[in-house]
């Protein structure tokens, strides 16, 4: 007999420590289908559907979150669009009060122009008042100054207030025809 012969004849009478029986075998795959059966008929189908709730919960979830950043965006530009309405109204209302503004300075500027063409006329009118006054007060002076230079250069006394009245006229018109011709150059 051969070598090989003689090695399987000897490994049938000895059992091999690393294999299990065969009723052990037979017996583990019935366990086996038995759990696998249960695990499909009744595990699987629940955790299928735990499995598919929380998709559901996690897309649902998803779509919300889309949905409130949308809203979001919606009023983020709602709020900046009321934001530029409201500085370009603020920029419109602040050149309204400039041009108020300046409506009222011009307004008083023409009030003060007013009020100071309305002293200054006032002022001349004084003025002027004050220079008639003078210039009687100086013409009373000065024909009496003129009598007496007239009553000593005479000789005589000049009393009749007709003559005296007389003589301070020629005078001052002789002033003034001095003072015309003065004025003009001649």
């Amino acid at each position: 007999m051969n070598t090989a012969n003689i090695v399987l004849l000897a490994a049938e009478e000895e059992p091999n420590p690393l294999l299990p029986a065969v009723y052990d075998i037979v017996w583990s795959i019935v366990a086996l289908a038995v759990v696998g059966l249960v695990f499909w008929k009744y595990v699987i189908p629940r955790f299928q559907e735990l499995l598919e709730r929380r998709t559901d919960e996690i897309e649902g979830g998803i779509k919300r979150a889309e949905a409130l950043q949308a809203d979001a965006k919606e009023a983020l530009e709602q709020y900046r669009a009321q934001l530029a309405e409201a500085r370009s109204e603020a920029a419109k209302i602040r050149e309204e009060a400039r041009g108020q503004g300046q409506q009222i300075i011009d307004e008083m500027k023409q009030q003060a122009q007013v009020e100071s063409d309305r002293i200054v006329a006032n002022g001349q009118s004084q003025l002027e008042a004050q220079r008639q006054h003078i210039v009687a007060d100086l013409r009373s002076d000065l024909g009496r100054t003129a009598v007496d230079l007239a009553e000593k250069i005479i000789g005589q006394s000049v009393a009749d207030d007709a003559k005296r009245a007389a003589t301070v006229d020629q005078f001052l018109n002789e002033l003034e025809s001095i003072n015309a011709d003065t004025a003009t150059g001649k």
